[in-house]
């Protein structure tokens, strides 16, 4: 066998020295993205960017976040290169979709409908690549839900992909149903959807986040969302897995609650607890502000 002569292992060794830091470092900003940490990982993915060139997993995360920040003029870009690079993936189709639909929100009269069926037909696609996988069925149920039938949108559609969720993951499928039944005003219908889980489990964080959440959209049962949303804060705080709601999540709605039974201060110091929780909580943000 032949040596290696020593400028080319210098020149492998260099390329797998590289590799190793490449991948390092996009792991250590993918954790910090998955712990909900946004800030934190475009940092990450910026200087990956920097030392390395773009990437698809670079361009998806700094895409994400920034829409995250409603950056849509930084993250459309990184999403359509993905998406155009690699259109068998799911995620990277799924993200397109929240895009274009974030653009529809933002355009003119006249650009609105050419966004939204961009949106639809990316979100279409993703259920196409990955049907068992019930995050890119949400995304059909919000547009549907929100969507004018001229751009696609109808209630039985997003009821059809609720029906979808509910099969493929029962816990998710009961929020998907409770989220529909609010924008239906069927406000009893909704809570309703998670007694059974509180019958067998009376601390189960999930639903007694979602009974809080519930009051807070409807205006309904308001005492008892409080006293839910307590009973959360005084649980361990779940593992950040998707769906699963956080201690920021539940100060939110605890301040949309005290809001709304007229509790100011209360309500103020609820959203500065979801922002120190998490810096990246935009919504706890703007309601400070508003």
């Amino acid at each position: 066998m032949s040596r290696i002569r020593p400028r080319y292992f210098a020149f492998f060794a260099a390329l797998f020295f590289a590799s190793v830091g490449w991948t390092a470092s996009l792991d250590q900003g993918i954790k910090q993205y998955e712990g909900r940490h946004y800030s934190a990982a475009r940092e990450i993915f910026n200087e990956v960017e920097r030392e390395h060139g773009p990437s698809l997993e670079t361009d998806f995360y700094l895409g994400r976040i920034a829409l995250w920040f409603d950056e849509l003029s930084v993250g459309l870009p990184h999403l359509e290169r993905c998406a155009r690079l690699a259109p068998q993936r799911a995620e990277f189709q799924n993200a397109l979709g929240d895009a274009c639909g974030l653009a529809a929100q933002n355009a003119n009269i006249f650009a609105k409908l050419g966004w939204a069926k961009r949106c639809l037909a990316a979100y279409e696609r993703a259920v196409e690549l990955e049907p068992q996988n019930p995050a890119w069925r949400w995304s059909l149920i919000g547009y549907y839900t929100n969507a004018p039938r001229l751009a696609g949108g109808g209630m039985e559609k997003a009821y059809a992909q609720a029906a979808e969720i509910r099969r493929l993951d029962a816990a998710s499928g009961r929020v998907a149903f409770a989220t529909l039944y609010l924008a239906d005003s069927r406000e009893a219908e909704a809570f309703a959807e998670f007694e059974p889980m509180l019958r067998d489990s009376p601390d189960d964080f999930f639903a007694l986040y979602h009974v809080g959440r519930c009051a807070a959209l409807s205006g309904q049962q308001l005492d008892r969302g409080i006293a839910a949303l307590r009973r959360c804060l005084a649980l361990p705080e779940p593992v950040p897995i998707a769906g699963m709601p956080s201690y920021a999540n539940v100060h939110y709605r605890l301040g949309n609650l005290l809001q709304k039974k007229g509790c100011a201060e209360e309500a103020k110091l609820e959203y500065a607890r979801a922002t120190a929780a998490d810096v990246d909580f935009r919504p706890a943000k703007v309601a400070l502000k508003n």
